[in-house]
């Protein structure tokens, strides 16, 4: 009897900390500011080798998305509510917008979506598969229903914890990215002056 009160005090315990969609929203949602290490390999059809790069990135809810790759060569990308804009090799920054790129700028925005886990934005383009792995972790299986994402994508799965740590990325040409999140940093939860000039152009 005591062990079968046990096992359902187990379960009972293991269910109530099951992570949903809506949790996931909510601690993102809490974290106002995310600073992370990236490294990104992605494999094309023909080509023996994956093309590896690697960087750093910033998230801050009031701000947008800054993504600086350092190997192989340096690029800076900062999305916005308004632009997203693309610095190679220290020339001069390329800008669009919704009104010069319509599908690319919904680009932008869905990838801020994905950082953030915005319900709201994936539910309008995606169909959601959300599991609950355990231990407090969890994977997200995107499959595009809106177009251009299903004439480009397969599908996009997302992976983690108490953050993002893995995206990857199946497009319809068989290729595929694979991006790894590390070293989350949380503090300070306000931008330094240096990351406000981050997204200043």
């Amino acid at each position: 009897m005591r062990k079968r009160l046990l096992a359902a005090l187990a379960l009972v315990s293991l269910h109530a900390h099951a992570v949903t969609l809506d949790d996931l929203q909510q601690r993102f949602a809490s974290q106002p500011v995310v600073r992370a290490d990236f490294t990104q390999l992605r494999e094309i059809k023909g080509m023996a080798q994956p093309l590896k790069s690697s960087g750093h990135l910033l998230v801050a809810q009031d701000k947008g998305l800054w993504w600086q790759q350092a190997q192989p060569f340096p690029l800076t990308l900062v999305l916005d509510d308004n632009r997203m804009v693309q610095v190679i090799n220290g020339q001069p920054p390329q800008i669009i917008t919704a009104a010069s790129n319509p599908q690319m700028f919904q680009f932008n925005h869905l990838l801020r979506a994905l950082f953030q886990a915005d319900r709201q934005v994936l539910a309008a383009n995606f169909a959601i598969d959300f599991v609950d792995q355990g231990q407090g972790r969890w994977r997200i299986q995107l499959t595009p229903k809106v177009s251009p994402l299903d004439k480009l994508f397969t599908r996009i799965t997302l992976q983690g914890a108490a953050f993002l740590e893995q995206i990857d990325l199946s497009d319809k040409q068989g290729d595929g990215t694979h991006i790894v999140l590390s070293h989350q940093q949380l503090e300070p939860k306000t931008l330094t002056d240096d990351e406000k000039q981050r997204f200043v152009f």
